[in-house]
């Protein structure tokens, strides 16, 4: 009975807040993100507190911090959120125009420096009133677990082997060049594989613990290994770190033509000969049927397919 009295005086707002105060822990920029008076988060963080019998979020210095007990809400909260911004979304259909849901898209920026710039742009054209969360693919998180808990609409990269329980969608495949400095002496007298593999090369971090790029797993089914002497989480900053040293980058044509006109740097074949890269869209079952996350998938493909065309 506690239980039911205690449901009756939680509503959907009140979750809201709980989850924006906890996530920027300060209750002015809650409001300012609420779009509420800062007096009112106030009132609603007094109620938040009576109802856990927890002060959720108490002072460290100048900062506010959240409690344990209000660490252990933080996901259920956001779950919350998150099932009651797709509960009738989908059952009325989709209207682009005047939906308000957020869309959250994570990917690498391998694929072609343009390529998110321009899909923030025809989603914000198409969707106006739709927020849009860009989220990296970073080393401490499985992209596999966020769209397993509704945290990511659809998951945008390139693997060996996608796993077999997402739904894929192929994007395009792409031929794997190496990008040098125009500097670097294989631009003058070329290489054969052994001096390829015995170069400097850079990578990209990886995208979680223990994962492999796809260059690397092919070298490794053939019995090879190359000297990465450099790693860098920050793909986009790569053509400058190559253009300014004798590093040598091995990813897909596309991302490097995009770079060759700006700076001082030579697209060179491959000596170890390696299949198509392949570029996907990933996402989960609980999405598959979705109306909204199908526009946007409609979309993630429509923006892959015309930068191909340039």
């Amino acid at each position: 009975m506690r239980d039911q009295a205690l449901l009756d005086k939680i509503d959907l707002h009140l979750i809201r807040v709980l989850h924006t105060v906890l996530t920027e822990r300060s209750v002015s920029r809650a409001a300012v993100r609420l779009g509420m008076h800062q007096p009112a988060v106030s009132g609603a963080l007094k109620r938040l507190r009576d109802l856990a019998g927890d002060p959720l979020l108490v002072r460290s210095g100048a900062a506010m911090l959240p409690t344990d007990a209000a660490l252990r809400m933080v996901e259920p909260a956001g779950a919350i959120l998150r099932a009651a911004e797709a509960l009738f979304s989908d059952a009325r259909g989709f209207d682009p125009r005047s939906a308000t849901r957020t869309f959250r898209v994570a990917a690498s920026d391998y694929l072609d420096p343009r390529f998110l710039p321009r899909l923030v742009a025809r989603i914000k054209s198409e969707a106006p009133l739709c927020p849009i969360d860009i989220l990296a693919l970073t080393p401490d998180a499985h992209y596999h677990a966020h769209l397993e808990q509704g945290e990511v609409d659809v998951v945008i990269g390139n693997w060996p082997q996608p796993p077999s329980d997402l739904h894929m969608g192929r994007l395009f495949a792409d031929e794997v060049v190496c990008l040098v400095s125009c500097e670097h002496p294989a631009v003058r007298r070329g290489w054969e594989p052994e001096d390829w593999l015995a170069a400097e090369h850079i990578a990209p971090t990886p995208t979680h613990p223990g994962a492999r790029g796809v260059i690397d797993a092919h070298l490794e089914s053939l019995g090879l290994s190359r000297r990465i002497t450099a790693r860098c989480a920050h793909f986009s900053a790569i053509p400058d770190i190559v253009a300014s040293s004798l590093l040598v980058l091995t990813t897909g044509r596309q991302y490097c033509e995009r770079y060759t006109e700006q700076l001082p740097l030579a697209i060179l074949p491959c000596p170890v000969p390696f299949p198509p890269l392949m570029y996907y869209q990933l996402w989960h079952a609980r999405t598959h049927q979705s109306a909204a996350a199908m526009w946007l998938r409609d979309c993630v493909k429509a923006v892959a397919e015309s930068l191909r065309k340039q």
